[in-house]
């Protein structure tokens, strides 16, 4: 499984027209989308995820605003991403521990390759590092 990383998508126009980004046909998400939402007005004080998942992928993206994303591996690799551009997405796999931190304005897309399933998140720290640690 590769770790986290990110995905630049193309961005076409110019500043006196505006923007358009776009992926066909999966050529820049590993996976095939099978689930897709959005959070917005999170107050900044708030930090959400905190899990990760057992067979989840996702890719996130702030199509607004600044979202810092924090990812941990089990064997303790840490990351920070700042997205604040809507054409760069974060590719976040199954194994990430992973903590999203908002500005006021952010929305955040994500692309998801799973239904939602409450079961196949991780949302007890230890019980991720226990899982992981095993296949590390």
């Amino acid at each position: 499984m590769p770790d986290p990383y990110l995905i630049k998508f193309p961005k076409l126009g110019a500043p006196e027209i505006g923007y358009i980004s776009v992926t066909e046909q999966h050529r820049l998400v590993p996976f095939t989308i099978e689930r897709i939402f959005w959070t917005y007005y999170t107050p900044e004080s708030i930090v959400r995820g905190r899990h990760a998942h057992h067979n989840t992928e996702q890719v996130l993206i702030a199509t607004a605003g600044r979202i810092t994303v924090t990812t941990e591996l089990a064997n303790g690799s840490i990351q920070t991403f700042k997205l604040e551009d809507p054409n760069v997405g974060l590719y976040v796999p199954p194994h990430a521990w992973h903590t999203m931190q908002y500005s006021h304005s952010a929305v955040q897309l994500v692309l998801a390759s799973q239904p939602y399933d409450e079961a196949d998140y991780i949302r007890e720290y230890e019980a991720f590092r226990q899982k992981w640690n095993q296949q590390v």
